[in-house]
């Protein structure tokens, strides 16, 4: 299931079902389907070890993999996985201690990515690739498992994206992220153009606008949002539709984090100066906060930007600052 590419037949077909979508991808999984394929331009030194058939079913708007700052032993899962391509380029990231999962709602392009793993793990001298079968809305995994959830160009395909999000916070453990290329419009998609099976499946009709995507991401509690935009993809009906990465934070628990007390910190930058969570920070200039405000500030993605001001912190035991 990973990218699409949009059409032009605009007529209205009735409400989208997820059985209309795994039609359309069984199909794309035994042949080539030339609408679907976006401008993914993967690093070759990230394909050395993948099979070159993958490629030719391997449908996606981006690259989250190598956008999500994955460390080795990570636990990764991919919705929407298709022919695993990004579940490949992972496996090798994460090497032998770590784990990728695909989870997809097509037969067909399962079995294929199947097949392909075997060849991978031969290739990497470690097997740590499994994928099951699942739906975005209910993936088939423990509460709070995972490091990192990525999927490439699904989101927009499922009809109840609120309960896909709401799947990726449960599976994610605390301080864990969710890195997403999705397509998304430049103004709302109107409800003839929704009702429209192909494109729904190309990825066009399914679409949120950004400000759609970030509140039902904040409907379901992650913080700490950034943004790339990649390229724009495709215009239908006047409407722009634009490649998009989209990462987010699970918020750490306070029992988990920093401790209590008041706290200084000092935002580095590279902004003259910022407002959170309705206090300003601006560059260079300590500012009181609670040690739980602080705690948040000390955790990914908050931690490059702020220093923590510790009253307790011991001088190093080195006299000399220099050499």
């Amino acid at each position: 299931m990973n990218d699409r590419r949009a059409g032009t037949e605009t007529e209205s077909c009735g409400e989208v079902s997820r059985d209309d979508v795994r039609e359309f991808y069984s199909k794309a999984a035994v042949a080539t389907q030339e609408s679907l394929c976006c401008p993914v331009n993967y690093d070759p030194s990230d394909l050395s070890h993948i099979p070159s058939e993958v490629m030719d079913i391997s449908y996606g708007c981006g690259s989250p993999v190598n956008r999500a700052n994955i460390a080795p032993g990570e636990f990764m899962v991919d919705l929407g996985s298709g022919g695993g391509i990004d579940c490949f380029i992972a496996a090798k990231i994460v090497g032998p201690e770590g784990k990728v999962i695909g989870v997809d709602m097509t037969e067909p392009m399962l079995a294929n990515a199947r097949k392909h793993a075997e060849l991978v793990a031969q290739n990497l001298g470690y097997n740590n690739i499994e994928f099951k079968h699942g739906f975005l809305e209910a993936i088939p995994l423990d509460d709070q498992s995972v490091d990192v959830v990525t999927s490439n160009c699904v989101i927009n395909l499922s009809t109840d994206k609120e309960e896909v999000f709401r799947e990726i916070h449960r599976v994610l453990k605390p301080g864990g992220r969710f890195v997403i290329a999705d397509i998304i419009s430049d103004r709302p998609v109107p409800q003839e153009m929704r009702n429209n099976h192909e494109l729904w499946g190309e990825c066009v009709s399914g679409a949120l606008t950004l400000d759609e995507f970030i509140n039902y991401s904040k409907r379901t509690d992650f913080h700490g949002f950034t943004l790339k935009k990649d390229y724009l993809w495709k215009v239908v009906e006047s409407i722009r539709f634009y490649s998009y990465i989209l990462t987010a934070y699970k918020p750490v628990p306070v029992e988990e984090s920093c401790g209590p007390g008041k706290v200084q910190v000092i935002y580095a930058g590279p902004l003259p100066a910022v407002t959170f969570k309705n206090m300003q920070f601006p560059m260079g200039v300590a500012v009181e906060v609670d040690g739980d405000f602080a705690s948040q500030l000390d955790c990914h993605p908050y931690r490059d930007m702020f220093n923590i001001i510790d009253s307790e912190e011991k001088p190093s035991d080195d006299d000399s600052c220099c050499g």
